[in-house]
C-alpha cells in the first residue's frame, strides 16, 4: 500500500495515524455503527478521529441498512484489496458483522451457524469425560476438609482462601508482578517505543478486571481488588491483559499495521469476529509464555512474600503449596471449556436453563449464585457468542503451536502478535499436517 503523506487526527489526543483507504474508512464506519445500535461490539477503537465524530452525529441506520452495508463491502472486497491475507482476513471480519447485522434486524442465524460466521470457525464440544478427569485430579492434588466429606468444589474454595493478599499489600504487588512479565514480554518478543500500561486498583465493581485499550501503545487496567486478590488470579490477568496478551497485541499491531503499513482496519477491535477469538486465544496462552511450568512455582513463592501471605514464612509448606498450584493450574484449563458446552446447550440445543446452570455448578466446581451469574452472560445478546472464544481460541492456536518444537513457539507467538491471522487460514494449515484433533 502507498501510504502517500496524509495523516490525520486519531481519537484521544495528540496522536496522528494514516488516513485510511476507501475500504478501510467503510470497514471502520460499519463497525461502529454496529455498535452504536448494539454497544459493546467495539472493543477499543484508536482510528480516525473525523469517522467517530461522523457517526456520533448521524442517526442510527437500522439493522437491514447495516447488513446491505457488509453484503456491499463483500462485493467490493477482491476489487479494492490486493493483498490476498489482507482479504482472507477482511472477509472474515465483514461476514462476522454481517452476522451481527441479521440478529439486529430479528432475523438471526441458528446459533451454530451465527457462531461459525462470527469465528470463522466451527466450534467443537469438549467430552464431559474431560472435566470429570481435571475434578479427579483436583481430588488429588487438594487438602482433605475438615470432616472428610467436603465436595471438590469446597475443598477448593477453603484452598483459594488461605491465599487472598490484603487489599493494602495489592497494588505494590502488582506493580512488581507487571514489571517481571514486562521484561519477560520484552526479552521474547521485543516492545513496541512508548508503549506502557497504567493499572488502578478499585473496588465495588461487578467485574474482576477492565482493561481499555487506549491508542498510541498505551492501555489501562482496572483490577477489582474484592475479586481479584490471589497470586495465582493475578498472574492470569497480567499476563492476559498486559504482557505478552492483549495489551502486547494491540501495541504491536498499531505500530505493525496501522502505522507502519497504513491498514486503518486495524484500529477497531470488535467482538464477536474472528480477530476476538485469536486474541483471546493467544492471551490465554500468553500465561504459559512468560510463566512456563518451569518457573511458575518460582513467581508463586515470591508473590507469597511479597504478599505477605502467612505460608511464605514456612518454606517447606511455601514450596508444597506453589507446586500444588501448578498441578490446580494444569487441570483447571480444560474447564474453560464449560461455559462453550453450556452456552450450546442452551442456545443450540435448546437445553432448560435450570439443566445449564446445574451443568456449570457441576463441571465449573462454582455455586449455584455464580453459575447464575455466569448464565447471564451467556443469555446476553453481545456476550452469547462470546463466550465460545475463551476455549475455542486457546484449542485452535494450542493445535497451531504444536506443529512447531517448543523452541519455535516463541517465533509463531510473535506472529499472532504483529499479524491479522484468521482462525479458518490456521485451521487449514493444521488440517493439511494431521494435526487438526490435537492438543498442545
Amino acid at each position: 500500500m502507498d501510504l502517500g503523506k496524509d495523516r490525520v487526527t486519531a481519537v484521544g489526543t495528540g496522536r496522528e495515524v494514516p488516513a485510511p483507504d476507501g475500504f478501510a474508512r467503510d470497514y471502520l464506519l460499519l463497525a461502529l455503527r454496529l455498535d452504536k445500535l448494539q454497544p459493546g461490539i467495539v472493543d477499543a477503537y484508536f482510528g480516525p478521529a473525523e469517522l467517530k465524530a461522523l457517526i456520533d452525529a448521524e442517526p442510527p441506520r437500522t439493522p437491514v441498512q447495516l447488513r446491505e452495508e457488509a453484503a456491499a463491502l463483500q462485493t467490493r472486497l477482491h476489487k479494492e484489496v490486493a493483498e490476498p491475507e489482507r482479504q482472507r482476513w477482511l472477509l472474515a471480519q465483514v461476514v462476522a458483522l454481517e452476522a451481527q447485522a441479521l440478529m439486529l434486524a430479528g432475523d438471526p442465524l441458528p446459533y451454530l451457524d451465527y457462531v461459525s460466521c462470527c469465528f470463522d470457525i466451527t466450534p467443537e464440544r469438549t467430552p464431559d469425560a474431560v472435566f470429570v478427569a481435571a475434578a479427579d485430579e483436583l481430588g488429588r492434588v487438594l487438602p482433605e476438609g475438615e470432616t472428610g466429606s467436603e465436595t471438590i468444589a469446597d475443598r477448593l474454595a477453603t484452598w483459594n482462601s488461605r491465599f487472598n493478599i490484603a487489599p493494602d499489600r495489592l497494588p505494590a504487588v502488582i506493580d512488581w508482578l507487571l514489571a517481571v512479565v514486562r521484561d519477560r514480554a520484552d526479552r521474547l518478543f521485543g516492545l513496541p517505543t512508548g508503549e506502557g500500561v497504567e493499572i488502578a486498583c478499585v473496588s465495588g465493581k461487578p467485574w474482576t478486571a477492565s482493561n481499555q485499550y487506549e491508542g498510541g501503545c498505551r492501555t489501562r487496567l482496572e483490577i477489582n481488588t474484592d475479586l481479584l486478590a490471589r497470586p495465582d488470579e493475578l498472574i492470569h490477568i497480567i499476563t492476559h491483559e498486559c504482557y505478552p496478551g492483549r495489551h502486547t497485541e494491540h501495541a504491536w499491531k498499531e505500530r505493525c499495521l496501522v502505522d507502519d503499513l497504513g491498514r486503518l482496519e486495524a484500529s477497531v477491535t470488535l467482538l464477536n469476529t474472528p480477530e476476538a477469538l485469536i486474541s483471546e486465544g493467544l492471551a490465554n496462552l500468553g500465561e504459559r509464555i512468560v510463566a512456563p511450568d518451569e518457573t511458575y512455582p518460582a513467581l508463586l513463592l515470591e508473590l507469597f512474600e511479597r504478599g505477605g501471605l502467612t505460608v511464605a514464612s514456612d518454606p517447606a509448606a511455601a514450596r508444597d503449596a506453589a507446586d500444588r498450584q501448578l498441578r490446580i493450574r494444569r487441570a483447571s484449563t480444560s474447564l474453560r471449556a464449560v461455559t462453550a458446552n453450556a452456552a450450546l446447550m442452551l442456545h443450540a440445543d435448546g437445553a432448560p436453563r435450570e439443566e445449564v446452570a446445574a451443568y456449570m455448578v457441576q463441571h465449573l466446581l462454582i455455586t449455584p449464585e455464580r453459575a447464575e451469574r455466569r448464565l447471564a452472560v451467556i443469555e446476553d445478546p453481545i456476550y452469547r457468542a462470546d463466550v465460545i472464544v475463551h476455549y475455542e481460541g486457546e484449542r485452535l492456536l494450542r493445535r497451531w503451536f504444536e506443529l512447531d518444537l517448543a523452541d519455535e513457539h516463541t517465533e509463531r507467538f510473535g506472529r499472532l502478535l504483529r499479524e491479522l491471522l484468521t482462525p479458518s487460514s490456521i485451521s487449514t494449515e493444521l488440517a493439511a499436517t494431521g494435526f487438526a484433533n490435537s492438543g498442545w
